[in-house]
């Protein structure tokens, strides 16, 4: 029947990882110029990138971009057209059957037969691995165990996604690949299953997440490769990605009635850090690089003055995403001043 009450999000202490022949520094997923196509359709021209041990790694892109197509090649359900592809050493074509011991997948879109009960579902597959993790305990683990016996078309839509989360895990894998995880979930399921993919790779899994979702790639995603148009055209952490924008912070303040703004501006104007000045309605609105806050109040200090009404404005993962990728006709990258719509110091 229909679930009637949420459960608390838990912090699953899943098994680690077992241990690999691969060297401690050595990436465990290597993709380098991989390229797909469907007949006339160019879905993958060109992506490489390579995921280290133990992070989230994300993959970004506008719908279309060709990121399911890319995890699909790291899974071994698609062959690249060209390039090459190693997951944790092995080869995903030739070397599938071990490849699936190893990598647990949750896909995009992905169904169960309605009358199938959860319980069955973590057997079934449980049944397909040597050494699978506890079926039950990692119900538990998830928030499942009040469904155990629920069919499948009776869960409500979070509870499917904690389903396929457990059944990527259930073969006690090093790493689990996650498409478009959160898609049609309410505010409240998406925040409890992003606790549930960080307490997954606290227990030492690697993860591949595949989202176009801004804020859900900001939370959990150490590093992101952002794919448009089927070519990487970015791989950095979030920070990093949204600092490409402006290439750093942009500062709005006052001075008091006795100062002297345009002074102000040329004193500002001549720091390394300060990319460029502008005066607008009675404010200073500096643009810089990344140390910018930091030298602009130490310089205006040396000079005796007290800047008050201080607002800092940083560019977002969005920002960089709208900049990077292809935009609609008439769009406009972010400038520097727009920055201050939501944040303030």
């Amino acid at each position: 029947m229909p679930e009637t009450r949420r459960p608390e999000p838990t912090r699953p202490h899943l098994p680690s990882s077992r241990p690999t022949p691969e060297a401690p520094d050595a990436p465990v997923i290597s993709v380098r110029h991989v390229a797909k196509a469907y007949g006339a359709k160019q879905a993958v021209r060109d992506v490489s990138f390579e995921v280290r041990r133990g992070e989230i790694f994300g993959v970004l892109g506008p719908n279309g971009a060709g990121k399911t197509t890319t995890v699909e090649m790291i899974s071994g359900l698609r062959t690249p057209d060209t390039g090459t592809v190693q997951v944790l050493g092995l080869d995903p074509q030739r070397d599938a059957v071990e490849l699936h011991r190893r990598v647990g997948s949750q896909l995009q879109e992905s169904e169960l037969p309605p009358r199938i009960k959860v319980g069955e579902a973590l057997a079934l597959y449980a049944s397909f691995y040597d050494r699978p993790a506890d079926g039950r305990a990692l119900a538990e683990q998830l928030g499942l165990t009040a469904s155990w016996d629920t069919q499948f078309r009776a869960l409500s839509g979070g509870q499917k996604q904690r389903l396929s989360i457990a059944l990527a895990l259930v073969g006690n894998p090093e790493i689990a690949v996650l498409d478009e995880l959160t898609t049609g979930l309410d505010p409240q399921a998406r925040r409890d299953t992003w606790q549930l993919i960080e307490a997954v790779r606290d227990s030492g899994v690697t993860i591949v997440l595949v989202t176009h979702f801004m804020d859900e790639a900001e939370r959990l995603c150490d590093r992101i490769a952002l794919i448009d148009d089927g070519v990487v055209v970015a791989t950095d952490t979030p920070a990093g990605l949204a600092e490409r924008v402006a290439g750093g912070p942009a500062l709005r303040l006052r001075t008091s009635d006795d100062v002297d703004d345009a002074q102000v501006a040329r004193l500002l104007r001549a720091l390394d850090t300060v990319r460029s000045v502008a005066i607008e309605n009675g404010e200073l609105v500096i643009d810089g690089r990344r140390d910018v806050v930091v030298e602009v109040v130490l310089a205006l200090a040396a000079q005796g003055i007290t800047p008050y009404d201080v607002e800092v404005g940083r560019p977002s993962l969005e920002d960089a995403f709208v900049a990077l990728t292809r935009t609609p006709t008439g769009a406009q990258t972010p400038a520097a001043g727009a920055l201050f719509a939501d944040v303030e110091a």
